[in-house]
């Protein structure tokens, strides 16, 4: 039987970040069963909100970096890389892209039918209701950072669901140094 100190870095990764996708999605479920799919996705999102500041603290601080590093749109988006590989499995990882795009731009894109929120909240049949806490979550980590942005679009309702493809960018302002 394997110890802690005999699990490799990335199975305990692995293990971990399962374990929160799997709490967040039970979570989920249990609150909209009682209370309905809108005000869970208003709950999710005040939730998300709320641990913004913890996380993205803990995040820097593992990472040591500050704000201040983020000096441009290719600093922003590899903490963003960086982050998500702390604490998602590669399965979310590996099916989520970032990239720098001209003038301040962030694009992203998941893979069609991919977004684990998406297959998650499709599988418990109210994905028509359901409001993107996953986009949110990146959109707070940037509010968070003291980063202004523009979403392009502008997200609410799942976008998988609507569109057929979540994909879209961030413009990040040129007043707070960030291009």
């Amino acid at each position: 039987m394997k110890q802690l100190k005999d699990i490799s870095r990335d199975d305990l990764r692995e293990l971990l970040g399962k374990g929160w996708l799997t709490h967040d999605g039970m979570w989920f479920y249990t609150v909209n069963s009682h209370l309905g799919t809108e005000a869970t996705s208003r709950l999710n999102k005040q939730a998300i909100k709320a641990m913004a500041p913890f996380e993205v603290q803990r995040l820097l601080r593992i990472m040591e970096m500050s704000k201040e590093d983020l000096k441009d749109t290719e600093s922003v988006v590899q903490f963003m890389r960086n982050a998500m590989s702390l604490i998602l499995p590669d399965s979310v990882v590996t099916t989520f892209h970032l990239e720098v795009k001209p003038a301040g731009s962030i694009r992203y894109r998941w893979q069609k039918n991919e977004c684990f929120a998406y297959k998650g909240i499709s599988r418990i049949g109210v994905i028509s209701k359901y409001e993107c806490g996953v986009m949110y979550r990146i959109e707070c980590w940037m509010r968070e950072l003291g980063l202004q942005f523009k979403a392009n679009p502008e997200l609410i309702l799942c976008q998988m669901h609507e569109t057929g493809c979540c994909e879209g960018e961030y413009l990040l302002s040129l007043n707070n140094n960030v291009s």
